[in-house]
């Protein structure tokens, strides 16, 4: 019986399915279920279906593709396209299935789809071990890891695809596949980068590396007025970094709160937020260059564990306010580009707005470029224009402050794109995201998902 809209029912077919574990408007539970951490989106979709396992998965994608449903997925709905939320559409909620099940001695970690950077770095690190996550740990792992995933670790361990070993996908035809370089290899060379266009990852398993001290990391912040030297010792620096450095260098407004003097309560600084994360003799000498550097309003590195290094920055991330994206990877940091960045960071619009600058070589770099779907091989740094507000009024001119930022960086760039930074705007922004690897990608679409069922997403065209 085929459906092409949520109605009475598809309603019933569902609760067949699924019993109470089906929402629709109007039903307990249902407005904070279609909650996600973007609040510039505010849809309504026709159904949310919270799967608890695989099996639930599969019998709501039969059912969606039967009758040719609108179907959005959400795993850890941390997303600046809103793509984790449909109108009136079929919402697979997948955010339950959350489990972290670490087996240290082939040092693995299996995770459901819903779990969460936190947890992932609780349950590993408990063990002494570690694997490529977020900055922020309220990010969901599967988004973050098929799309790519970078952080502190990944000068040193590459990035989160990087490290992961198999997936148990759902596909668009309901069959259960599980890929890994030896079965449906062609399957898992498309999920490390190409997201959720070839089915429903319902089961990841990372490589785990041991991490059995703190790491040796914190924010060394200067004054907007010693930006363009900063940042100068900041591309030298990254240049001769060893892999178990992270640097990113953001800009932000100084919160008024007492670990800040209230003379910069307020004002753009620049923020260069360190690890090291290796052994401790070396560590204190590999960042000797960016400490001893000017005269920081504030110094804060000191050794710390790791979960509360990944921790650090999730109050400034927190879900509900507006969010935007626009990101570049660079071929050079330019004393131009400088300029540039420095030009429109001067005033930052909207409350939690930052802009920040990653590298993006080590380990990430030493993969080759066709290895995997994501392409993004070998540009030494990216640069993330990452507004964030929170009075919709306002959505017009800090959006457009955004894209003038994006456009005048343009010539400095690569021309491509991390597709989890994409904002969902961008007319080009897949074939940006995986460039020659594109037409691979289209390909690969049309043998597991030919009617594109999963395209509420950066989507890939099935070839044809």
């Amino acid at each position: 019986m085929p459906f092409n809209r949520i109605d009475e029912a598809v309603l019933r077919a569902l609760r067949q399915l699924m019993g109470d574990r089906v929402l629709a408007p109007g039903t307990a539970g249902y407005e904070e279920a279609r909650q996600i951490w973007n609040g510039r989106f505010d849809r309504r979709p026709g159904a949310i279906a919270r799967c608890a396992d695989m099996a639930d998965v599969k019998k709501v994608v039969d059912m969606a593709r039967a009758g040719d449903l609108r179907v959005a997925v959400r795993s850890g709905g941390h997303d600046y396209a809103g793509n984790s939320m449909c109108d009136g559409g079929l919402l697979i909620d997948l955010s339950e299935m959350n489990s972290v099940v670490v087996h240290a001695s082939s040092k693995t970690v299996r995770v459901g789809p819903g779990a969460r950077w936190g947890a992932v770095d609780h349950a590993t690190q408990s063990q002494g071990l570690v694997t490529v996550g977020g900055t922020v740990s309220t990010v969901g792992v599967a988004g973050f890891t098929l799309g790519g995933g970078s952080g502190h670790l990944s000068r040193k361990h590459g990035l989160a695809l990087d490290n992961l070993l198999s997936a148990e996908v759902v596909t668009a035809a309901g069959e259960v596949v599980r890929a890994s370089e030896r079965e449906h290899s062609d399957l898992f060379w498309g999920l490390r980068g190409g997201g959720g266009n070839f089915g429903i990852a319902t089961s990841l398993e990372l490589r785990l590396h041991e991490l059995t001290t703190d790491v040796l990391a914190g924010q060394i912040i200067h004054p907007f007025e010693a930006a363009a030297d900063v940042l100068r010792v900041y591309r030298s620096f990254m240049k001769g970094a060893p892999d178990e450095v992270q640097c990113y260098a953001f800009f932000l407004r100084v919160p008024p709160i007492p670990a800040f003097p209230e003379r910069v309560h307020g004002k753009v600084v620049i923020d260069l937020v360190v690890t090291h994360a290796g052994a401790a003799a070396e560590a204190e000498e590999a960042l000797a260059p960016l400490r001893a550097f000017g005269e920081p309003i504030l110094d804060t590195v000191a050794p710390i564990p790791y979960v509360t290094l990944q921790q650090a920055f999730d109050a400034g991330m927190a879900g509900g306010s507006r969010w935007y994206s626009k990101a570049h990877y660079l071929r050079e940091l330019t004393d131009d580009a400088i300029e540039t960045i420095l030009t429109h960071v001067a005033d930052l619009p909207g409350e939690f707005t930052t802009a920040y600058l990653g590298g993006e070589d080590g380990a990430m770099a030493r993969v080759d470029r066709h290895a995997t779907a994501f392409p993004h091989r070998d540009a030494p740094f990216s640069l993330h224009i990452f507004p964030g507000w929170t009075n919709a009024a306002d959505d017009d001119r800090i959006i457009e402050w955004a894209r003038r930022f994006h456009g005048a960086m343009s010539r400095h760039a690569t021309g491509g794109v991390y597709v989890n930074l994409l904002g969902g705007d961008e007319a080009d922004g897949p074939r940006s995201a995986y460039g020659a690897n594109y037409e691979r990608l289209a390909v690969l679409k049309q043998q597991y998902d030919p009617g594109n069922l999963f395209r509420m997403n950066h989507n890939v065209a099935p070839a044809r």
